[in-house]
């Protein structure tokens, strides 16, 4: 390579050098302003997955408290003291209106699940939840044709607790003096391949208790 031809190259690394440099003093701080994006939404994430994780965890550690305490009636109440959001708060609905119930209170057990219940937007596998155990829970409370009428929207196929409701209807008829339409609602229930052994042996015994063979 010649010395003109060396000198031409050198010439031109340096002018790249230059604009490069340029480019950066011009440019660069774009890529610093995407580092540090970056490296902070990191560090944000991680953050805010501790928080979640403690806030969890502390909503665990209150709730199982609560339900230390000795009597139903005590860990309904601490129950209704306990901070929760989201699906938290409806498991604590839910444990809630249990203790009630068992303290005697039917009325208060209603009422906390009654939002539950009527809440559209609430995903089915609570809200279905609430409407089972509003029925089951004011049987003595609740007329049969209204407890019927409640669970029959729980009751589709697909739903997730439709034997359940199914077996609840058939008692509401039973109730009401309908004993033949209690009688083939068991039955429907002793022969669908959803239901477990434990609703079939039930569905069963009513059968008998009704004066019906289950074997018919």
């Amino acid at each position: 390579m010649s010395h003109t031809d060396s000198f031409i190259e050198e010439v031109t690394e340096e002018v790249r050098r230059d604009k490069f440099y340029a480019f950066l003093k011009k440019y660069g701080w774009i890529g610093i302003v995407a580092v540090l994006a970056l490296v902070g939404g990191a560090a944000w994430t991680e953050y805010s997955k501790a928080k979640e994780r403690a806030a969890a965890q502390a909503t665990g550690d209150a709730i199982t408290a609560a339900l230390g305490a000795e009597t139903p009636a005590a860990r309904a109440e601490a129950l209704a003291n306990v901070a929760t959001t989201g699906e938290a708060r409806i498991a604590v609905a839910m444990l809630r209106a249990g203790e009630l119930h068992a303290a005697g209170d039917v009325k208060g057990a209603l009422a906390v699940l009654a939002p539950l219940a009527a809440d559209d937007m609430l995903d089915p596998a609570y809200r279905d939840l609430a409407v089972l155990k509003t029925a089951m829970i004011g049987a003595g409370e609740i007329a049969p044709e209204d407890r019927i009428s409640q669970l029959a929207g729980i009751a589709s196929p697909g739903a997730p607790y439709r034997l359940l409701a199914e077996e609840q209807i058939a008692a509401a008829q039973a109730e009401m003096g309908d004993k033949q339409a209690a009688i083939d609602g068991y039955r429907a229930i002793s022969q669908d391949v959803d239901a477990s052994n434990a609703l079939r042996r039930r569905a069963a015994q009513m059968m008998v208790a009704l004066g019906a063979d289950p074997a018919e």
